[in-house]
């Protein structure tokens, strides 16, 4: 009975710990965080700023006793300490306003594929350390695969990309498991550092992280678009240090990515060439899914199809269907069960 009455307060909670944004979702409510993982902190006291949407505001723009840092790398945690105060503000966020009850939610996390047994540990510690009473790991491309409804306890192959901020993931997935699959870090943050990298090449132009992203998500494509498109892009003369502005168009951008978005398709073909013939056919007939945020991408579905001749379909709301699938882990145990991954402790 004691159980019962308790668990009406302790929700569980489902996190995608992202490069570049972190999500919470929470059982009954649905996601209840969706903000940068970025925290802000003062360097001479110590102390802590900003996490979140607030702290990506001053991101070039701090003096130098303030660093607006990312404390994920690729999906793995590479500063302790602050990526355990980033996630204790957001689960104190999520906690505030309902009864205090001293109740430690359990909390399922998305890992990447290619985790280290130390890389886990850190997760895991810095879950427990934020508040946590039970930590779950599910890899991120699992939580994914049923955020986008696809049937992974069927006996047959399903293939889906998981385009991340920091990692691109693909896996073909059966049984409720992983038959084989691959990484690259070659992913949307990539594609930022072009376009920054073609802006100063082209126009000696030194562009902002921010702005670079703004361009990629407004005129960025894989394919030639049916109406062009055309944006100011603004940042600092390297000749001059002065500001300055140039127009670039859908076709400038198309060049500047083209290297990693081709990148990305040489590794989806090198996942199928290692795939078991059997599971390619079940793939060749349902087509593969693409999930996270750069499948937004302008075209990138029709750009893959073109380049693997297999149906390319993009997921409903790509950007949440690895928090998604966390949340439905958290309500259905025996799934859980099934991908959960070993405990490190």
């Amino acid at each position: 009975m004691f159980k019962k009455f308790f668990g009406q307060f302790n929700k569980g909670l489902g996190i995608d710990l992202g490069t570049t944004k972190t999500i919470v979702y929470q059982q009954d409510r649905g996601i209840v965080v969706s903000e940068s993982s970025v925290v802000a902190v003062n360097i001479r006291t110590d102390q802590i700023l900003a996490v979140g949407d607030e702290a990506m505001k001053m991101v070039g723009k701090t003096p130098p006793h303030i660093v607006a840092t990312i404390p994920l790398d690729n999906g793995i945690i590479s500063d302790f300490e602050i990526t355990e105060k980033m996630l204790k503000y957001f689960m104190d966020r999520v906690a505030a306003g309902r009864i205090a009850l001293a109740v430690k939610p359990k909390v399922v996390v998305g890992i990447p594929l290619d985790i280290t047994e130390v890389e886990k540990k850190a997760v895991e510690d810095a879950v427990l350390s934020a508040g946590a009473s039970q930590v779950f790991l599910v890899e991120n491309i699992m939580a994914a695969a049923i955020g986008a409804r696809i049937p992974i306890q069927d006996p047959s192959g399903n293939m889906i990309v998981n385009l991340g901020g920091g990692l691109t993931e693909i896996a073909v997935i059966s049984l409720d498991g992983i038959v084989n699959w691959k990484s690259s870090r070659v992913a949307g943050l990539t594609l930022d550092k072009d376009i920054i990298r073609f802006a100063r090449d082209e126009f000696n132009l030194v562009l902002g992280e921010i702005v670079a992203e703004d361009i990629k998500k407004k005129i960025g494509s894989a394919l030639e678009l049916t109406e062009p498109l055309t944006m100011q892009m603004r940042g600092r003369d390297i000749i001059s240090g002065l500001p300055k502005e140039f127009d670039v168009n859908d076709s400038q951008i198309r060049v500047a990515i083209f290297k990693s978005i081709q990148h990305i398709l040489d590794t989806i073909k090198a996942t199928l060439e290692t795939t078991p013939p059997e599971l390619v056919a079940d793939i060749y007939q349902k087509g593969i899914i693409l999930t996270g945020g750069l499948a937004l991408l302008k075209n990138f579905d029709k750009f893959i199809a073109q380049g693997i001749e297999i149906p390319v379909h993009v997921a409903d709301d790509p950007q949440t269907c690895t928090i998604r699938g966390l949340g439905v882990t958290i309500d259905d145990e025996h799934l859980l069960k099934d991908i959960i991954i070993p405990s490190s402790q």
